[in-house]
């Protein structure tokens, strides 16, 4: 009967739909009045991301209509399986810089084994991403770090300014060339400019320059586009267009994105793995720190690890509906809450906007200019570039400056190996910082009613007993230093046995540490010393306990807040010492000088 009841009892306990179906978080938000607003929202988005998807699947190596893929169906399933109110997933710069990079060496862009291989890595993308949310693993992210993001994110404006520079100045350079051997390449074209076509370009970079100057309510992609589209019209109209060979993006397919299969040979997974590694932290990276972003604005909480499995759920499901890596987009969300958007069903209705909108203008692609093109993404490469950031970084960090530029050359080099690079050395640098924790001598403060204590800067010490702050954790990286630092100290005043740690500071310990601290405190106790802390952390002290190192040190040489360690040790100094001590900087060596003055003659 027991076992009955047990059962009954389970099929009550309700399941918890939203942990599943995460849309049901926000379903009461869902309000006539929040749809109209989602609605306009989305009509803005999708006309934004027009230009941009177009834009960013030629910096792919793809054909234009797969940006606009891109920003589809995987836009949708992001928003829906996210945790971000306002961000709008799709194609971005980055990604598309690093999926033509990554892909380009095995096939040819825009050939179908090109295309299979990038379908291919958007699936093993979003594996890795909904495993790593499955797995709750969203805290990668934290090692990727905010001077990394920008050395890479200025390093791939370079690579898409100089992918553009041939269709920009209209000059002869192969596609998938190195950018140092683009520039060395156009340096020698310099004297074949096609003038025409560089004037199309100019137009459109102008006209874009001045609408987000003077009218920035307005869509300065779609402005510019229009600007160079008319401009070159006119160019091809009056000169020919045999004389000025100015090129067009050509019409795109209309409709509904295709179902595709990506490629599940073994030699398409083994070659696309790695690639698909690195897209995954790159765009984990920018989808968890722009809804963040956004969310300190909206007060929004975001769960990044629901991030993670939005985002692997969309390239999964994009890989089968002809779309390439996406991620979060940091224009288009910041756009979407610009917009007053309610919900995530913004997101849902841009990308069905986008459909009916394709519908309409997919033929007129035929007369967008490539160098119009060149124009756009001129613009936003610069935009890309972090100038305000890179400039204060010398004046904060000298490492971080570093990190900056080896980023940001090395993904010049080398995109793939370029963020590893700089991911290396930002870890190696916080790792070399962290192993070399700052000690600092104190003494009490002045003020008797006082228990800080501050810098020695010259102020008297006790002969007997030397107080140093500990600032950083005891680990195994860090005792090498914390040994030579301390050997140091000791031989400086041998007097000084009794050694009080203002530890605070410690937020961590080890094995290692803690053996250290065994060691020092066995050392001082043969030398007449001790070894004491003052305001231990309770963690520390437990792994202290449970590893059996407090032995060594003793329960009694711990000292909470508010107490007097230098008080507590007085009975074991040397009271000769003391006698002949001119400093007198504790109330017992105070009190034991007044005794000394009240005895009789």
């Amino acid at each position: 009967m027991y076992a009955a009841q047990t059962r009954a009892d389970a099929l009550r306990i309700p399941f918890n739909w939203q942990r599943l179906f995460p849309f049901l978080r926000w379903r009461d938000r869902v309000t006539r009045a929040n749809a109209r607003d989602d609605a306009m929202a989305g009509l803005t988005g999708a006309l934004i991301v027009l230009p941009q998807a177009v834009a960013f699947a030629i910096i792919a190596g793809l054909p234009p209509e797969y940006g606009l893929y891109a920003a589809m169906m995987p836009a949708i399933v992001a928003a829906l399986f996210g945790s971000s109110w306002h961000m709008v997933s799709g194609p971005t710069t980055a990604i598309s810089i690093a999926v033509f990079a990554s892909v380009s060496p095995y096939a040819s862009p825009g050939t179908p084994e090109f295309i299979a291989l990038v379908l291919t890595m958007t699936f093993l993308t979003g594996v890795f991403q909904l495993a790593l949310g499955l797995a709750r693993m969203g805290v990668l992210v934290n090692f990727i770090s905010h001077t990394v993001v920008i050395g890479f994110t200025a390093g791939a404006a370079l690579l898409i300014a100089g992918s553009q520079i041939k269709n920009f100045f209209g000059v002869e350079i192969p596609r998938g060339t190195p950018f140092f051997n683009t520039l060395e390449q156009f340096a020698l074209q310099a004297d074949s400019i096609n003038y025409y076509v560089l004037s199309v370009s100019l137009v459109t970079l102008i006209a874009g320059i001045l609408t987000k100057r003077f009218a920035p309510k307005l869509p300065y992609m779609i402005v510019a586009m229009v600007a160079g589209s008319l401009f070159a019209a006119g160019v091809n109209a009056y000169y020919g267009a045999g004389t000025t060979g100015i090129g067009t993006v050509g019409a795109l397919p209309s409709g509904l994105p295709p179902l595709s299969l990506p490629d599940f040979s073994f030699h398409a997974l083994s070659q696309m793995v790695f690639p698909a590694l690195i897209i995954t932290m790159l765009a984990l990276t920018e989808a968890v720190s722009i809804s963040r972003a956004i969310a300190i604005r909206s007060g929004q909480h975001i769960d990044g690890n629901q991030e993670f499995i939005g985002q692997g759920l969309s390239n999964i499901v994009g890989s089968f509906f002809s779309g390439y890596a996406s991620s979060g987009s940091f224009n288009r969300s910041g756009v979407n809450y610009a917009a007053d958007a309610r919900t995530p069903l913004a997101a849902v209705f841009a990308a069905l906007f986008l459909v009916l909108i394709l519908l309409l203008v997919a033929p007129l692609a035929a007369y967008l200019p490539n160098a119009a093109m060149a124009g756009i993404l001129f613009l936003v490469a610069w935009g890309l570039i972090d100038f305000h950031h890179i400039g204060l970084l010398p004046k904060i960090s000298r490492q971080e400056t570093v990190v900056l530029w080896v980023t940001l050359i090395g993904t010049l080099v080398d995109l793939e190996k370029g963020i590893f690079f700089g991911i290396a050395l930002s870890l190696v640098l916080y790792l070399y910082r962290t192993s070399r924790p700052a000690i600092e001598t104190v003494v009490p403060d002045s003020d008797p009613e006082s228990y800080h204590y501050v810098p020695v800067d010259g102020r008297p010490e006790c002969p007997q007993i030397r107080m140093v702050r500990l600032n950083g954790s005891i680990f195994f990286g860090a005792v090498s230093h914390l040994q030579q630092q301390l050997q140091e100290t000791l031989e400086a005043a041998p007097e000084q046995k009794h050694l009080v740690v203002m530890a605070s500071g410690i937020n961590f310990i080890d094995l290692a540490g803690a053996e250290f601290l065994a060691q020092t405190a066995r050392h001082l106790a043969r030398a007449g010393g001790s070894l004491s802390f003052y305001r231990m952390k309770q963690s520390v002290a437990d792994t202290l306990r449970k590893g059996g190192f407090m032995q060594d040190i003793g329960e009694q040489n711990l000292y909470p807040a508010k107490s007097r360690p230098a008080e507590a040790l007085f009975p074991r100094l040397d009271p000769d010492i003391c006698m002949n001590c001119p400093h007198r900087l504790f109330r017992p060596c105070q009190a034991t000088d007044q005794q000394s003055e009240a005895k009789p003659q």
